[in-house]
């Protein structure tokens, strides 16, 4: 099926948006956690494993859900899935008490476990192969605007109103979203998409980018779910500052989306390397400086651009090393990020009750430089890819479709 350019380029910003909600929603409590356990009379701890609750069902349910709606039209999926959001969410705000609060999330957390497993693949199969890689920066500009705007507003929001009322905004956000997938993505079946396979399938890689993304992912998620705690009783400072703290982080991140949208098609390799490294070491500055109020914004907008980066970066490899369907790898990929943030939240939240705040930083930058050993082991272990090569010098060479 041919489509248009002008109803490509709405569709991928429709699913992109469909990203910062999603992203919004899913570490929204890590903002609201103080006033999520004062109103709960739940530990932040106990909070925090709202979070990670969220993503062991996206680890357990990611592949057989894909394999299971493996033939239904991508449009029909999308669209379902951002409607079960949408009353999860309003479920999530309606909550009675704490179970009522975590069934809701773990509702919401089935839909996001198939949305991310087939969201790249759908938005980028409207695209001609060779600007795929900037297409996936586009629509990570969705995930990297979430902190910039979602969750600085989500936590502000919540201060002033109660968090309840914040979780209402996003299920009104879902449903938009959901009327313009509806109206916007075409009616492609999965394997007639122009991504329904990878480029340059390699099952070697591919098993590597998998380890990494679960390394990567849980180190940085045993830091970042406690920053809240963390700046205000390592750092010092006041409650005040929360929102603007995270949205250091999040305008990095929209940063870091954008830098990396130019290497994803020419450098796919160090894209996810790069971004490793200084997320490790952006962890390694808050570990050793964290009561330096300087030094952990440094840290924290670092690692925001990183993060970001690195997201896009994996999702984009994944598209092109893929060893079958992308959309089975994409959710190997998701199953390997939401057990990141599962085991990070858990380790994090062990760490914090027996070796304290600061450690969680030590703990994540030792993890996260795991990943970027792994990626350069297969560097050394694995002969280059002749065909990667080849891509990347076409990709030097030509002008993108999708402009700079």
């Amino acid at each position: 099926m041919v489509v248009s350019t002008r109803r490509a380029n709405g569709a991928l910003a429709a699913l992109a948006v469909a990203t910062f909600v999603y992203v919004t929603t899913e570490v929204l409590p890590i903002g609201l956690l103080t006033v999520m356990a004062a109103d709960l009379g739940r530990s932040p701890s106990e909070i925090g494993l709202l979070v990670t609750g969220y993503a062991v069902v996206v680890v357990l349910v990611s592949l057989p859900l894909t394999r299971l709606t493996q033939r239904v039209p991508r449009r029909l999926l999308l669209t379902v899935t951002l409607g079960v959001f949408v009353l999860g969410a309003i479920l999530t705000a309606l909550a009675s008490n704490y179970w009522v609060l975590l069934g809701a999330r773990l509702v919401i957390a089935v839909t996001q476990a198939l949305f991310w497993s087939v969201v790249a693949a759908a938005a980028t199969g409207l695209f001609p192969p060779e600007v795929r890689g900037r297409a996936v920066g586009r629509l990570a500009m969705g995930t990297s605007l979430a902190p910039v705007l979602g969750i600085p507003a989500g936590t502000w929001l919540g201060q002033q109103a109660g968090w309840r009322v914040a979780f209402l905004v996003m299920a009104a956000a879902g449903l938009a979203t959901c009327v313009a997938i509806a109206v916007l993505v075409p009616t492609i079946a999965p394997g007639e998409g122009g991504a329904a396979r990878g480029s340059q399938p390699d099952g070697r890689r591919f098993a590597i980018l998998v380890v990494a993304a679960g390394l990567g992912v849980t180190g940085a998620l045993t830091a970042y779910t406690y920053v809240t705690p963390f700046v205000l009783d390592v750092t010092g400072f006041e409650p005040s500052a929360l929102g603007p703290l995270l949205l250091v982080t999040g305008v990095s991140g929209a940063v870091g989306a954008v830098a990396v949208g130019r290497h994803l098609d020419r450098r796919p390799w160090a894209a996810v390397t790069v971004p490793l490294g200084a997320i490790a070491a952006a962890l390694a500055i808050m570990w050793a400086a964290g009561t330096v109020p300087a030094a952990v914004v440094g840290a924290l907008a670092i690692y925001g651009v990183s993060f970001s980066a690195m997201a896009a970066a994996i999702q984009n490899r994944t598209l092109r090393i893929a060893p079958g369907s992308t959309d089975i790898a994409s959710a190997g990929i998701s199953t390997a990020f939401n057990a990141g943030i599962a085991g990070g939240s858990l380790l994090g939240g062990v760490l914090v009750d027996t070796a304290g705040l600061r450690s969680v930083a030590l703990v994540g930058a030792l993890l996260v430089a795991a990943a970027v050993a792994a990626l350069l082991g297969e560097r050394l272990l694995l002969p280059a890819d002749p065909v990667l090569q080849h891509e990347k010098r076409q990709a030097e060479q030509r002008e993108g479709v999708l402009g700079p």
